[in-house]
């Protein structure tokens, strides 16, 4: 059997990047091969290279070269793309030249509360704001719409009134924690199309 090689494109913290190479550590079938990041404060970059993972910064120039982004992925034999809280849009060359094989996740139940500049907190004070009594996670290949490619899973987490935005935020990165790499083993093994 192939083994599916994976890149990990991250803009912060890093917990699901971590979170990620931890659960394919051992795997036969996947190789987290390369982790880039498009900010090179990102404290991903460590949790990546002290997971054994290689990470590598990527300026705003470069993520929209052609030539140095292709090279980089075919270098080490890319097969998907995760985005793991990357904040640059995806440029259309890598999206055509990876079709359903860009997975993104998104800290709420899509169509509610993402495109533009819906990320990270911005994301939980909108549900905070609006009164939800549930919000999640949604799992989607990426397409050339921010946050408009075609849903693979949404899981969901009851909220109540007394939930702060700290506590929304709590709550949906325990089911990013929870979900995120097992749905990305089900992709990467044709389990979901």
């Amino acid at each position: 059997m192939k083994t599916i090689n994976v890149a990990i494109f991250v803009s912060g913290n890093g917990t699901n990047c971590a979170n990620i190479i931890r659960y394919f550590k051992n795997s036969k079938s996947v190789k987290i091969k390369i982790v880039l990041s498009n900010r090179p404060d990102a404290f991903a970059l460590v949790r990546a290279q002290q997971l054994g993972v290689p990470a590598i910064v990527i300026d705003k120039a470069q993520l929209n070269s052609e030539t140095k982004m292709m090279e980089i992925l075919q270098s080490h034999a890319i097969d998907y793309i995760v985005l793991a809280g990357f904040l640059s849009i995806i440029p259309d060359f890598i999206v055509k030249s990876f079709p359903n094989r860009i997975v993104n996740i998104h800290p709420s139940l899509l169509p509610k509360y993402g495109g533009k500049g819906m990320w990270g907190y911005h994301v939980h004070e909108a549900v905070k704001a609006a009164g939800e009594n549930e919000t999640g996670i949604t799992i989607h290949y990426v397409n050339n719409e921010c946050d408009g490619g075609t849903i693979i899973e949404q899981f969901k987490i009851s909220l109540s009134p007394e939930d702060t935005v700290e506590d929304i935020e709590n709550k949906v990165h325990m089911l990013e924690m929870k979900h995120f790499p097992k749905i990305l083993e089900c992709i990467f093994l044709g389990k979901f199309a």
